[in-house]
């Protein structure tokens, strides 16, 4: 990781594929990513750890399936929001957008349990970030 500061706006300039996370810095034993995405991802979840989202750019939205049903948050630019561990959820941005997301070092992009991966979707665990 660099021991410089880092322009998330040139972050993000530097790559242009989709729901494809690159890693920005690390605290401790969790990565900072951060990710362009457009349309759909899949239904998933992480059995182990929350996932913490901070829209940059644009819209997010992330369908849940929850105990009481199925429900969608809307995230503006600027917005946070984590996923609770174990909870099944599907990101989509109908307009496209520019994401950072906290997790810890390792995790997939698709979860532990995931629907099948179409071929547009990266299920990394992110790569590093080549200004």
């Amino acid at each position: 990781m660099s021991d410089e500061p880092i322009a998330l706006a040139k972050a993000l300039a530097s790559f242009d594929a989709l729901w494809s996370p690159r890693i920005v810095t690390r605290v401790n034993d969790y990565d900072v990513r951060v990710a362009k995405v457009d349309g759909e991802h899949v239904w998933h979840a992480h059995d182990h750890t929350d996932e913490f989202f901070l829209v940059l750019d644009g819209e997010l939205h992330i369908s849940l399936r929850e105990p009481t049903g199925e429900r969608t948050v809307v995230l503006a630019q600027g917005a946070v929001f984590t996923v609770p561990r174990g909870t099944e959820h599907k990101p989509y941005a109908p307009s496209g957008a520019a994401i950072l997301m906290i997790e810890p070092t390792g995790t997939p992009t698709v979860g532990d349990r995931h629907d099948e991966i179409p071929a547009h979707v990266d299920a990394t665990t992110g790569h590093p970030l080549h200004s």
